[in-house]
């Protein structure tokens, strides 16, 4: 009966995934809404499997994409002009500043593990819990942030049009100049450009099936097999949806919980939103660590147990998980014709 009640409700979350992915697929346009047609067509254009590959390119205004650049890595954001966007979000390396839990200024720290930027464009909302629903409103949480940034508009936008540079380019891109929503427009477009194509399993998935090797392919077959793709499919890999940690056994029994732990009920206030979190992208995973929310886990082979255990119920072999381990390796893609580190 347990089985019964497993298979029915991973169907279940299968179908729920195939309608959010649809639903992003069917807004694309307006989300990414200076990526041309032709680039719409390449994403939307790979139904039969459950993963659709990334765009080869996508295509934004230039200017406004240099101005985000500048942006995101400008410290003038922070109260002490200490860090910038970049400082969690790495892009030399993974998009993430592969620790537990980020610094912010004068050394604070906050609960949560830093998710990495790239791909961030493909999520159906931001943050662990969600609360941010587009990237515009995820740019604007680090800078209030009193463990990160910690600043507030009335202390960075005079900074900004001291600056000549800025005030020219924001007055050349946008009618009313310089503005809080306009930082925030500009560093969200500038994110939307940090996707990291041409991984072995996007070559697999466009065709190339000498892309991934037997290991990879069989770790594959067993992560559908076995369920992980009920939750982890769609053109991120997962990012579309939100779901509880510990569905077959209690996750944080006997653990010492945090206010991160909580997830979503920290946001709705909701009984049935405790321990609930968005499921995470996972490419790139293999480079991304340490994991979960918390970035608790530093091993993505202890990952993958955990997640066979409470999620599935599964105890997973060695031999399962160096398959599916080999899989997410293919999994890595590239930035600016390089392999992510």
């Amino acid at each position: 009966m347990r089985i019964l009640i497993l298979l029915i409700a991973l169907s279940i979350m299968i179908f729920l995934a195939y309608t959010i992915n649809s639903a992003w697929q069917q807004t694309a346009q307006t989300q990414f809404k200076d990526t041309s047609t032709e680039v719409i067509q390449k994403v939307t254009s790979f139904n039969a499997e459950q993963i659709q590959p990334l765009p080869l390119e996508t295509k934004f205004p230039t200017s406004k994409v240099n101005l985000g650049k500048r942006l995101f890595n400008d410290p003038q954001l922070s109260r002490d002009k200490s860090i910038s966007c970049a400082s969690c979000h790495n892009l030399t390396t993974d998009g993430t500043d592969d620790r537990s839990t980020s610094l912010g200024i004068e050394g604070r720290t906050g609960e949560a593990n830093a998710p990495t930027v790239f791909n961030s464009g493909f999520n159906f909302s931001q943050f662990w819990d969600g609360r941010a629903a587009t990237l515009e409103e995820q740019a604007v949480g680090p800078i209030h942030n009193p463990v990160e940034m910690d600043a507030d508009w009335k202390l960075i936008l005079p900074r900004l049009l001291a600056d000549k540079k800025y005030q020219y380019d924001f007055n050349k891109i946008y009618t009313d100049g310089l503005t809080a929503e306009n930082i925030v427009d500009a560093i969200a477009t500038f994110e939307r450009t940090l996707t990291t194509p041409n991984s072995k399993f996007d070559r697999y998935l466009r065709g190339d099936k000498d892309a991934l090797n037997k290991q990879q392919l069989e770790g594959y077959q067993r992560f559908k097999d076995y369920g992980c793709i009920s939750c982890h499919q769609g053109i991120n890999i997962g990012g579309n949806m939100f779901q509880r940690i510990g569905i077959l056994q209690e996750y944080f029994k006997g653990k010492v919980k945090k206010t991160i732990d909580m997830g979503r009920f920290n946001i709705t206030g909701r009984e049935e939103d405790k321990h609930v979190f968005k499921v995470p992208g996972l490419r790139n995973v293999a480079v991304t660590g340490p994991y979960l929310h918390d970035g608790s886990i530093t091993e993505l082979s202890e990952v993958i147990q955990i997640m066979g255990k409470y999620q599935l119920g599964r105890i997973l072999s060695d031999e399962d998980t160096l398959l599916i381990l080999a899989f997410l390796s293919s999994l890595t893609g590239e930035w600016q014709g390089k392999l992510l580190q």
